[in-house]
């Protein structure tokens, strides 16, 4: 039988399930706050990398509190199981989002960096380099609040022993020719490296380079010119296009030199596409959230003179019905 207690946690439905570890729902009968707990599975909590990554990823969230970036409360050890958790974001994430939508619209894309490159610079500015910036790992809250997670990976530069210096880690589709190198000299570029291929793929729907296998990927990575994002999305500003093609420069040092300058850029563009006001909204989502990326997880609504498929599916079930019903009473009336 699965267990359905942690210490003082109360263990609810299952939200994921990865290879070392699963999160659950769960509320802290203590505090009675309802949290996402991470839990290390005892089939690999023995193995020394994978429990050492684990407790590294718990010590890094401890030094981070920002808007944007996955609170952590709190974390243990229950029969030799290590734990943490978490604040639960509900909305979804921008992977999830991708599958319905297909890509997002210019301006969703534009907000989505911003409010990206916020939690990325806090993180950057307390020498933390996330090392796995993709879809998956980015949430939105119900309020349309981006929300930065899963640093498993991330590399403190700030720690005494960085054992991951040397390797290959992180998800072949967005990492950097640095990463696929294994380079001892990896940087916050890394991320926006990372970034690039995050906006790339937020804008067309597609990340920058595919292939059947990794090793065709990497190679792209490593040597291959990215297309041009104007090319596949023609809505696409000409700047954002530049903006993209910069991120993803193979020579960190020619890409722009932080994430708060990537920031400005992004709301620069915003405010030509809808208007000056949007800078003070954008400075105010962090405490409102946003309206704009808000519409991506609610339920969609229709314009009032908009119909939709299933609207018109029901429409023409009823009609066919009507006329069967006028063909039976047409047959035995007479």
């Amino acid at each position: 039988m699965t267990r359905k207690t942690l210490k003082s946690f109360q263990l609810g439905e299952m939200l994921g399930v990865g290879t070392v570890g699963t999160i659950h729902r769960a509320v802290d009968r203590v505090s009675r706050r309802e949290v996402a707990l991470k839990i290390l599975q005892p089939a690999v909590s023995q193995d020394p990398t994978i429990r050492l990554r684990f407790e590294r990823e718990i010590e890094v969230l401890h030094k981070l509190n920002h808007p944007n970036v996955v609170a952590c409360y709190d974390h243990g050890l229950d029969n030799k199981r290590l734990f943490y958790s978490m604040e639960v974001v509900d909305g979804g994430t921008l992977k999830e989002i991708l599958a319905k939508r297909g890509r997002l619209r210019v301006e969703e894309v534009l907000e989505c960096g911003w409010q990206l490159c916020s939690a990325l610079q806090y993180i950057h500015n307390h020498g933390i380099v996330h090392r796995d910036l993709k879809p998956s790992n980015i949430y939105l809250t119900q309020s349309g609040l981006i929300k930065l997670g899963d640093f498993g990976i991330a590399l403190d530069t700030g720690a005494v022993e960085i054992t991951d210096q040397g390797l290959t880690v992180g998800s072949y589709l967005y990492m950097s020719p640095e990463q696929i190198r294994g380079d001892r000299s990896i940087s916050y570029q890394t991320d926006l490296y990372a970034l690039g291929c995050l906006l790339f793929e937020l804008v067309t729907g597609e990340p920058p380079f595919q292939g059947d296998n990794f090793a065709r990927i990497f190679d792209q990575h490593l040597s291959t010119e990215p297309p041009s994002a104007r090319r596949l999305a023609v809505d696409c500003p000409e700047v954002l296009d530049e903006l993209i093609r910069s991120l993803l420069s193979k020579d960190p040092d020619d890409r722009p030199i932080n994430a708060r300058s990537v920031q400005g850029i992004l709301a620069e563009t915003l405010s030509e596409l809808t208007g000056p006001e949007v800078i003070d909204t954008l400075k105010m989502c962090h405490r409102t959230g946003s309206r704009r990326l808000e519409r991506l997880i609610a339920p969609a609504r229709l314009e009032p003179n908009e119909v939709s498929w299933s609207q018109l599916i029901m429409a023409a079930a009823a009609i066919a019905l009507l006329v069967c019903l006028a063909s039976i009473v047409k047959l035995f009336g007479g």
